[in-house]
């Protein structure tokens, strides 16, 4: 749907619920908060310009890979979608520019992600480039052994408006860290609101697979009456680039939790294992009223 207000502006919406919002005009203008806070740490992740073998789980209607392209033109990137169909209509309507080099794997992003592959050797970037897409291409089809060394991957992984247990899972994170680089960078979107308990689990699980964890919100971590609002965890095995240099997140600064304030947040919180985890809140429960 094109905003009315704003010309080349598009929102994506799936029953009802925002999902994405792409400009056609400027793909570096972003809308969410939280949105703009992972591009960032994709900033960061190498030197300007440098092509960034970059990984979407979850495609929505492109706007991060739509950055990326246009920040880091002739990058390598790989789509994991569930829904073919919603896929082919973003592409359709909302047609990626000429020579961007995405490919797309359509399945369940766990299935995809538990695939044997070999050679996990780590390198910068995939073997073999990606061919290019076009911007009337719709069949650029890819399959799991392609998904090897990302150097960023992005996990925004949505069942309509909640995260399935089976893809926020101890086990699931490890089988994305192995098919990260050795320096790569893992950006999960979270929505959740104080006592924030499903974002500290979170934490805590992605702390067992990765060296260096930081948490990103919008919302004051204590506050009791805060709003329901996005959460992004940032993991990686090298230190992570926005807590070494915070004024990468620009002004007004988010919330960023690391080192020991995280700890202490995470407090008791339980790791989520396959056999011991929750989906995501529901955002209409009447809690968050």
């Amino acid at each position: 749907m094109q905003s009315r207000k704003r010309p080349g502006r598009y929102e994506l919406s799936v029953d009802g619920i925002p999902q994405s919002v792409v400009s056609m005009t400027d793909p570096t203008s972003l809308d969410y908060a939280y949105i703009r806070h992972i591009a960032r740490a994709i900033d960061a992740a190498a030197e300007p310009g440098e092509p960034l073998f970059t990984v979407h789980l979850g495609a929505g209607a492109l706007t991060l890979a739509r950055y990326v392209q246009a920040t880091r033109a002739g990058s390598p990137q790989l789509v994991v979608e569930f829904e073919p169909p919603l896929y082919e209509a973003v592409i359709a309507a909302l047609p990626l520019p000429a020579g961007a080099d995405l490919r797309v794997i359509f399945g369940d992003a766990r299935v995809v992600a538990d695939a044997e592959f070999s050679g996990e050797g780590r390198s910068s970037l995939p073997s073999s480039p990606s061919p290019a897409l076009g911007a009337a291409a719709t069949g650029a089809t890819a399959d799991d052994t392609e998904w090897v060394d990302a150097r960023f991957t992005v996990v925004d992984l949505w069942d309509a408006a909640v995260i399935r247990h089976r893809v926020a899972s101890q086990e699931f994170y490890r089988r994305v860290a192995a098919r990260s680089a050795a320096d790569g960078v893992v950006a999960v979107n979270l929505l959740d609101g104080h006592p924030f308990e499903y974002s500290r689990r979170q934490a805590a699980t992605l702390s067992t697979v990765f060296e260096h964890v930081a948490v990103v919100l919008e919302a004051e971590p204590t506050d009791d009456e805060g709003p329901l609002s996005n959460v992004v965890v940032f993991a990686s095995d090298e230190p992570l680039d926005i807590v070494t240099t915070p004024d990468l997140l620009g002004t007004p600064r988010p919330h960023m939790l690391h080192g020991s304030r995280l700890t202490s947040w995470i407090a008791e919180a339980r790791i989520m294992t396959d056999a011991d985890g929750t989906d995501s809140p529901d955002p209409d429960d009447p809690i968050w009223d």
